[in-house]
């Protein structure tokens, strides 16, 4: 496994990182085959370990935090903090990028993940209701303390990232090192500016989702019914085949599956290889709830992808295009919030 350097953080970390979403109530609920999970991908040669205090309640947080225990100073762990513990908790000031929440969230953590310090704690989704300024500053005040050593966001646009950096330049605060945007060979909108921002501003980027929720599996195919599990039932708008971004990812898939067969590949292998090419991306986030799922994923880290095969990905996909835009998570509430875009003289 190679290892990159993580933005300017000085932090070596494996191309390929362990992603948790899956472990705990949201996919594998046997802790003891979960840390076989976690130990497969440390013996492996992964050395990041990537969680939020989200995932299943805080639960892949434990799962980790006992996975690693006596390997601690070997692994990075990077979380996150954002969202309420509990979907769809609806409670005033338990969630968002508040000095108040945040520094609750860092605590309850560090608490879950037993350990004195989160080496890479990020900001899980921008959110507009808290100036930048105050948020980089709770994250500064807390690395100083010792308890996060460097800090980072998930899934901000380009702009937010240079006004984060402003920011932290105006404001005197420690500035964010990554950032985690979705990448795979069918969601490519981060070529066109969140991968120059970061390598411009020297920003360690962490890919998440290199498969597609399961769509560069090689397990989705036309005519053949799609396995609703529990985990894509709350993404059903990313299956349904009936809305035209989908049903152009199931042509692309189809033509992705033959070019992988002629370059003498597993599907997974040519969408892994490929989200870790793009010279802004630091490391690959494998999704896994099984070490069986987990071993073939692992597998791909040697495959090296030359010139001829990532021209025809992108006579597939175009640079820059995401097929389907309900897989990108984070919209701006200039796109979601009718009132941004109408004059007060419209209401009624």
């Amino acid at each position: 496994m190679q290892q990159r350097i993580l933005g300017r953080t000085g932090i070596s970390v494996s191309t390929f990182a362990l992603g948790t979403l899956r472990l705990g109530a949201w996919g594998n609920q046997d802790h003891d085959d979960a840390m076989r999970i976690v130990h497969t991908a440390l013996d492996a040669g992964i050395n990041l370990v990537d969680t939020a205090d989200q995932y299943s309640g805080g639960e892949a947080e434990r799962i980790v935090g006992k996975a690693v225990r006596e390997r601690r100073d070997d692994v990075v762990i990077a979380t996150k903090g954002h969202f309420p513990l509990q979907l769809g908790d609806r409670t005033p000031n338990r969630r968002g990028n508040s000095r108040r929440w945040l520094t609750r969230a860092v605590e309850d953590s560090l608490r879950r993940l037993g350990t004195d310090r989160i080496d890479l704690y990020q900001v899980h989704r921008p959110d507009p209701d808290t100036d930048i300024d105050e948020t980089l500053s709770v994250l500064s005040d807390l690395v100083r303390a010792g308890k996060i050593m460097a800090i980072g966001t998930s899934d901000f646009p380009a702009e937010e990232l240079v006004e984060a950096r402003w920011a932290a330049e105006r404001g005197g605060h420690i500035p964010f090192r990554t950032e985690q945007p979705p990448y795979s060979m069918l969601v490519r909108g981060i070529e066109a500016d969140v991968l120059p921002t970061a390598r411009r501003h020297g920003l360690g980027v962490l890919t998440w989702s290199p498969l597609n929720s399961g769509w560069l599996a090689g397990r989705i195919r036309r005519g053949e019914p799609i396995e609703m599990t529990p985990f894509r039932q709350v993404l059903r708008h990313r299956f349904d085949l009936d809305l035209p971004g989908n049903r152009a990812k199931l042509d692309a898939v189809e033509r992705l599956q033959e070019l992988a067969k002629e370059a003498g590949l597993p599907l997974t292998h040519l969408a892994l290889a490929f989200a870790s090419a793009h010279p802004a991306v630091t490391s690959v986030i494998l999704g896994a709830r099984t070490v069986e799922q987990l071993t073939d994923q692992l597998a791909a880290a040697e495959v090296r992808l030359d010139d001829e095969i990532l021209d025809r990905i992108d006579e597939i996909v175009a640079p820059g295009v995401t097929l389907n835009p309900a897989d990108v998570e984070y919209r701006s509430v200039a796109l979601t919030d009718p009132e941004a875009r109408r004059r007060p003289y419209h209401h009624r």
